[in-house]
């Protein structure tokens, strides 16, 4: 049954099938041929993986970003970002680099740091002159910070899925997705010197000190979501419902431009888009029990055990697994798959799992922007008319190498991830 499944999932992968129903697919086909087991399992198996507390923060942190993005957050986030580092060279490109980052501390979603700070900074990058594939790909590089930075969806499904705290995963992703919004920065500034991009004129103090007390009600939510779960005020899971409630009110009272046809339309996007996570979510469960029963991890970690003769061989061999994986399959499917696969290896390994768990979200993240799936290559390919999917791959190798070296460092350094547990937890 293991290999008609793992014949069957690469199959309808290569049929460009969506990737819910090519797991849900291949575990029914799987099962038929099989008929040892029930297929009524599939459905079964799809709802205890999703009958848990901890996920009900994906669509709750979805509705937060969707009314921060609606309520007038994004824009002054960026006006913030651009007072800070817009006048460097290249400073537009900085300040979309910038402004993701503050924005990933709310929405805890990859595509929505991408269209929320995208639709924005793209067309002004171009206005200024710079190239319209550099736009482009900078902003589905810079996007993939949106689920490093806490809140993060992808942190959460793997805290549920391996029984990590994800409190404890909040708190390590904020060093490494600091270290690669740097790093991006640093790649973003040495190409604008090389081609002449400009930065926007001086700011003064009184313009940043306006813009500040602008975004400051953005800037204190990530204090309000890690402060109230370190303070045991509420869990991961109801901090995302305290995230939603104050992006309403600010966004509805304070700014005052959320309106009730944006409240609804915001409830709208939130909720197809969390249907299809958690759709994926559920058949990545299912097929996730069928090859624990058929022991395919266990025979896989078997397999690298012999291969490899120490840690570093071993992580880099799972480092090029994920980044193969990445290419071809949605993030959270991914860690609800492969994740169980990899634990008895770390176990015995000893490697921390909390550090693993930001191994593996960058490795996923990496994949965002690696053909053929690559999803954010074609959502920031929509933010500009006239730039070829060909083009954007071609822009976006310099930001790919960076976030590679970044991924070796925190593969090999794992104080990058943990300090701040250790110091704080």
């Amino acid at each position: 049954m293991g290999s008609v499944l793992l014949i069957s999932l690469g199959t309808l992968i290569i049929l460009n099938v969506p990737l819910g129903i090519v797991i849900g697919l291949a575990s029914l086909i799987a099962l038929t041929v099989s008929q040892e087991i029930p297929l009524f399992l599939i459905a079964q198996r799809m709802f205890t993986g999703l009958d848990s507390f901890p996920l009900m923060a994906v669509p709750l942190f979805m509705i937060a970003g969707r009314f921060m993005e609606r309520g007038g957050i994004s824009k002054r986030l960026i006006d913030l970002a651009s007072n800070i580092v817009g006048s460097v060279s290249g400073g537009l490109a900085l300040v979309s680099v910038l402004a993701c980052m503050f924005f990933a501390a709310i929405s805890g979603s990859a595509p929505a740091t991408v269209v929320a700070i995208g639709a924005i900074m793209v067309p002004a990058m171009v206005e200024a002159g710079y190239d319209k594939d550099f736009s482009v790909a900078l902003m589905a590089a810079a996007g993939t910070i949106g689920v490093i930075i806490p809140p993060s969806i992808p942190f959460v499904t793997y805290g549920v899925t391996m029984g990590v705290s994800i409190g404890q995963l909040f708190m390590a992703g904020i060093i490494p997705g600091a270290l690669m919004g740097g790093s991006l920065m640093l790649v973003s500034y040495l190409i604008a010197k090389k081609r002449g991009y400009r930065g926007t004129e001086k700011p003064t103090v009184k313009s940043f000190l306006l813009a500040l007390k602008e975004a400051v009600w953005g800037l204190l939510m990530p204090i309000i979501i890690l402060g109230g779960i370190y303070g045991g005020m509420f869990t991961p899971t109801e901090s995302a419902a305290v995230a939603s409630v104050y992006a309403f009110v600010i966004g509805r009272f304070v700014y005052k431009e959320l309106s009730f046809k944006d409240f609804i339309k915001g409830f709208s996007e939130a909720g197809v888009t969390s249907a299809m996570v958690l759709f994926i979510i559920g058949t990545a469960t299912a097929m996730g029990w069928i090859m624990t029963t058929e022991q395919i991890p266990v025979k896989i970690a078997n397999t690298l055990s012999s291969i490899a003769s120490n840690d570093m061989i071993l992580l880099l061999l799972i480092n090029v697994i994920l980044l193969i994986t990445g290419t071809l399959m949605e993030l959270n499917a991914a860690i609800i798959i492969l994740g169980p696969i990899f634990l008895p290896l770390l176990i015995v390994t000893d490697i921390n799992l909390v550090h693993f768990g930001v191994i593996m979200v960058v490795n996923m993240t990496i994949g965002l922007l690696t053909p053929p799936l690559g999803i954010h290559l074609f959502i920031a390919g929509t933010l500009e008319e006239g730039v070829s999917f060909k083009q954007i791959v071609r822009a976006v190798i310099p930001f790919l190498a960076i976030l590679l070296l970044d991924l070796f460092l925190l593969t090999y350094i794992p104080k990058l991830s943990l300090v701040l547990i250790e110091l704080f937890g």
